[in-house]
């Protein structure tokens, strides 16, 4: 008899994250089943993350309901996230989310675009 291994979550939310998705999830005026997060390439140091509301899952999307949220993964960002936690940091001049992934390799001067390497398979 063979036995899977259940698969690792790709990312996860802190609470300061989760209860600001909340937040301005209750104030859509389109239905919204979730966020969609993803990378693209772009910026100055290669890769840039992307986040937009979905309004349903699409295909080929990793799904996490991670403290009441749920989160699309796009399935091409999925090795670049793999043990990603997202928080939501107010400072005294900004406020937004930010992705503490274990991934990143360096990250531009501006913060805007970060280079990140696949994470190796498990």
């Amino acid at each position: 008899m063979t036995t899977t291994r259940p698969r690792p979550q790709v990312m996860k939310l802190t609470q300061a994250a989760a209860n600001r998705v909340r937040e301005i999830m209750a104030r859509s005026d389109k239905p919204v089943a979730g966020l969609r997060i993803g990378v693209k390439n772009g910026g100055c140091a290669g890769m840039e993350y992307t986040m937009e509301w979905a309004a349903e899952k699409g295909a080929l999307d990793e799904v996490i309901d991670d403290q009441g949220v749920t989160v699309f993964i796009d399935p091409k960002a999925v090795l670049f996230l793999l043990g990603t936690e997202m928080d939501y940091k107010t400072e005294k001049l900004k406020a937004g989310f930010v992705f503490n992934n274990p991934n990143q390799t360096s990250a531009c001067g501006c913060g805007e675009s970060v280079q990140l390497t696949p994470a190796a398979s498990l």
